[in-house]
């Protein structure tokens, strides 16, 4: 998947090489910036090398677009391990969890659960489906149910546990995550409606790396509590977190300025070309061209 952010590139398809070359550069002032191997001309608009290519043998007509594609946002460190639900609020928390940034979705069954099987397969396409909505382009894993002991029992202990529970002794839960490094390998773990047995309670709290958090003076029920525990999370400690990835202001503000002129610079070269109405369309924009055809 690919979530494609502004055009790119137009290539024209010309069928008079010299004198396209003499318009782009003395009538559009555009730059003259290289030619490739086809005879085909670059033509420069701002920073980036070439924003029109102009391709000998072709009929005066667009040839081909590129689009520029947002860069993959790395997944993040973040497995989401829940009480199974019935199928409708099911696919509802799947399609939160992905939509939250989580990296690994994982059924597990406890005393109180209500559900004892998932549909993975409907698991999948739902977190597949909520990463197409959303323009994400890395896809959760789905595991296998697994009962609570033996998950614990196997648990990474460097991934610390943020364990979802209304009678933690903080009842902040930024306070209680404040300790945590940023990015650290989290599992976020939220039970049952009918809450946790008090021995897998007990279990729990006897484990290192251990962390748990209250989610308000209410009770929530359980796919409203994954979109609280993991929005907490990713606040405090995940990838919500500004770091170097993360644009400023500024950055936005340019590429926004970069996709105006872009969008103006192919609207005017393709009014050379083109006549109303549509079959071009730039960026949303309420201008479209149909191309002549000879």
């Amino acid at each position: 998947m690919a979530s494609v952010t502004q055009l790119g590139y137009l290539g024209i398809g010309v069928s008079d090489l010299a004198r396209w070359e003499q318009f782009a550069a003395n009538v559009l002032g555009l730059e003259v910036n290289g030619a490739d191997a086809d005879g085909s001309i670059f033509l420069r608009m701002d920073e980036y090398h070439h924003r029109f290519i102009l391709q000998p043998g072709g009929p005066d007509d667009v040839a081909f677009v590129g689009w520029e594609v947002r860069d993959q946002t790395a997944p993040a460190d973040l497995h989401y391990l829940f009480a199974p639900l019935k199928s409708a609020r099911l696919d509802y928390m799947v399609q939160k969890a992905v939509e939250m940034g989580a990296a690994l979705l994982q059924p597990v069954l406890t005393r109180h659960g209500q559900v004892a099987r998932v549909n993975l397969e409907r698991m999948r396409a739902n977190a597949i489906e909520a990463a197409e909505q959303c323009g994400i382009l890395s896809l959760p894993e789905i595991a296998e149910q697994a009962d609570l002991t033996r998950l614990l029992a196997g648990r990474d202990p460097a991934r610390t546990i943020v364990f979802c529970d209304e009678d933690a002794e903080v009842a902040n839960p930024l306070a209680a995550l404040s300790g945590l490094p940023p990015h650290a390998p989290l599992a976020v773990l939220v039970g049952p409606e009918g809450g946790f047995a008090e021995d897998e309670r007990a279990m729990l709290l006897k484990l290192p790396n251990v962390v748990r958090i209250a989610l308000g003076p209410r009770i929530l029920r359980a796919d409203t509590a994954a979109v609280a525990a993991l929005a907490i999370v990713q606040a405090v400690v995940g990838d919500w977190v500004t770091d170097d990835r993360r644009q400023t202001t500024d950055d936005r503000r340019q590429t926004k300025d970069d996709r105006r002129k872009m969008t103006d610079g192919a609207s005017f070269f393709l009014s050379v070309l083109c006549r109303p109405p549509s079959v071009v369309r730039l960026n949303g924009s309420s201008t479209a061209y149909r191309c002549r055809r000879s």
